[in-house]
């Protein structure tokens, strides 16, 4: 409040200087016969906003005068005991220390320091104390950010944020984390799990690192890598026609009957544009995201599903699993965002998913 004070009064003060500026100027201009008018209004009104700049930088919170140095001179004095000794720890002059103590006192509002004089050992007041215990706090946690930052730069430190859908996260995650963990186990990685085209929006906004992706992608901007070719199967229940036929289903034969599906996204949106491309249209029992709901309800009987290999647990008795050779495979990708800072951590969990998941 006591600086806006002073920037009204400096503004009024400026406004009268204008104001009586105007006044000079006409009467010089009727001495002359030139008019210096608007050159100077604009001289006083700009010496008016640096005047009111100049208040308004003059009266911050004190204490953002505090500096580091300030409360290295403090926790030297409180362990060495008097300013001689303080200076010499710290590699400076005994009045520079003095100093850092005074200055540190005037800017708190508090004695800090008891001087008692001879050769009686200096000690710290209440206040000194209780601000020494802050200072260790502050240092400590600067040198703790230092050690973090030179870990960061190091790729040794920090958090990955990772994308994922279902099957990814189910089949493909483990394995590349197990390979990533193991070459960086600094790194806190944070784990998403989104529909496939969730992961690209959440990479394009920034909100994670890397992802799992169903390829094509959309326009976002995005580069990524192929890790594998995921065909798409029949899933049926164990003793069924379509699991104990000798020959491999035809997409006429299973789209006669109705199917389990899941809801509308990219990978079932590539299954019905094969089926219509075939002049054949999708007729749906229940749709649902999740994968063992649909292989529960399959190996239930209650109808068939194409679904991407990596959505079946083949391990399952109670349904079979049959090659569709008349649909091109999902394309799955580890794609990250291509005008963004790519970190080590990044780079290197790119890596293992490549090295993990290729022959």
């Amino acid at each position: 409040m006591i600086g806006l004070d002073l920037a009204a009064r400096a503004v009024e003060a400026a406004v009268r200087a204008v104001e009586g500026g105007e006044h000079a100027e006409h009467q010089k201009a009727d001495d002359d016969g030139e008019s210096g008018h608007g050159l100077s209004v604009a001289e006083q009104g700009l010496s008016a906003q640096i005047v009111i700049m100049l208040i308004l930088i003059s009266t911050p919170d004190r204490w953002l005068g505090v500096e580091l140095r300030h409360f290295a001179a403090l926790q030297a004095l409180a362990s060495e005991g008097s300013f001689g000794r303080a200076a010499e720890r710290l590699g400076y002059t005994q009045s520079a220390v003095s100093q850092q103590i005074a200055t540190l006192e005037r800017i708190v509002g508090e004695k800090l320091v008891e001087r008692p004089g001879g050769p009686r050992p200096i000690s710290l007041t209440e206040a000194g104390e209780l601000l020494l215990r802050h200072a260790d706090s502050i240092v400590s946690r600067l040198q703790a950010a230092q050690a973090d930052l030179h870990a960061l730069q190091a790729g040794e430190l920090g958090t990955l944020r990772v994308g994922t859908f279902q099957s990814a996260g189910a089949r493909l995650l483990p394995a590349v984390m197990r390979r990533f963990t193991s070459a960086w186990p600094g790194i806190d990685v944070v784990i998403g799990e989104l529909e496939d085209e969730e992961v690209e929006q959440a990479i394009e906004r920034g909100e994670l690192d890397v992802g799992f992706v169903a390829l094509p992608v959309s326009d976002a901007p995005l580069e990524w890598s192929e890790l594998v070719h995921d065909p798409y199967v029949l899933v049926a229940a164990a003793g069924s026609p379509f699991a104990t036929s000798p020959k491999p289903p035809t997409l006429a034969e299973i789209t006669a009957e109705r199917l389990i599906g899941f809801k509308p996204h990219r990978s079932v949106e590539a299954v019905e544009a094969v089926l219509r491309a075939a002049g054949l249209e999708p007729r749906y029992a229940f749709r649902s995201n999740d994968n063992g709901t649909v292989q529960g309800l399959v190996a239930a009987g209650i109808a068939n599903a194409i679904q991407p290999r990596l959505t079946v647990d083949e391990a399952d008795p109670r349904i079979v699993v049959r090659d569709l050779e008349e649909m091109p495979p999902r394309v799955i990708a580890i794609a990250r965002h291509r005008d963004r800072y790519y970190s080590p951590a990044a780079r290197a969990f790119v890596e293992a998913a490549v090295a993990t998941t290729r022959p």
